[in-house]
């Protein structure tokens, strides 16, 4: 028993001891991650590359670029105004979507007439920057590489996997959000 009992005591606290946590098969070294980005800047340059053959064979108008990565031109533009969209304006528009080769996507039949809240609706992010560029009577356009536009899942519609868009946009009218007052 005096042999056995120093044997049972050891495997009581061998069994007393809490679970050892398990090693990984594989070790993930966010390789894909790094791919992907490299990936995205790669399809970004290739999209900007063909915007700027576009522009460069468009000589009737002269682009700017935006700090979102955007380029435009004013197809008619207002002298009189200085007022652009502020957050909680309305802005009625309408607009066309087109490739970078002029294929008609959508036309502003098939979108209709648009009443846009600024900063409070959903619209593909190229769209919403430019609104907030443009004043009452303006008719611009706009070239957008497909992450301003509906990247790499497409509208489910007509626009596929990162398509770069042209659009044609004209803000009809601009109503100024007023403050509520309360007496």
């Amino acid at each position: 028993m005096r042999k056995v009992l120093p044997l049972f005591l050891a495997f009581l606290v061998m069994a007393c001891q809490g679970p050892e946590p398990r090693k990984p098969v594989k070790v993930k070294s966010g390789s894909f991650i790094k791919e992907s980005v490299e990936r995205n800047r790669k399809l970004l340059a290739e999209e900007e590359e063909r915007i700027l053959r576009v522009i460069e064979n468009d000589s009737l108008k002269e682009y700017t670029s935006t700090s979102e990565g955007s380029w435009y031109a004013y197809d008619l533009k207002n002298e009189v105004s200085d007022y652009t969209p502020q957050t909680d304006d309305l802005v009625r528009f309408t607009y066309t979507l087109l490739t970078l080769d002029n294929d008609t996507i959508y036309t502003p039949v098939e979108i209709g007439l648009q009443t846009y809240k600024v900063d409070k609706q959903e619209l593909f992010p190229g769209l919403r920057n430019s609104i907030k560029l443009m004043k009452e009577g303006e008719t611009a356009t706009f070239l957008f590489p497909s992450s301003l536009g509906y990247g790499y899942l497409g509208d489910k519609n007509k626009i596929g996997v990162n398509v770069p868009l042209k659009a044609v946009i004209t803000v009809l009218e601009i109503e100024k959000e007023t403050e509520n007052e309360t007496p």
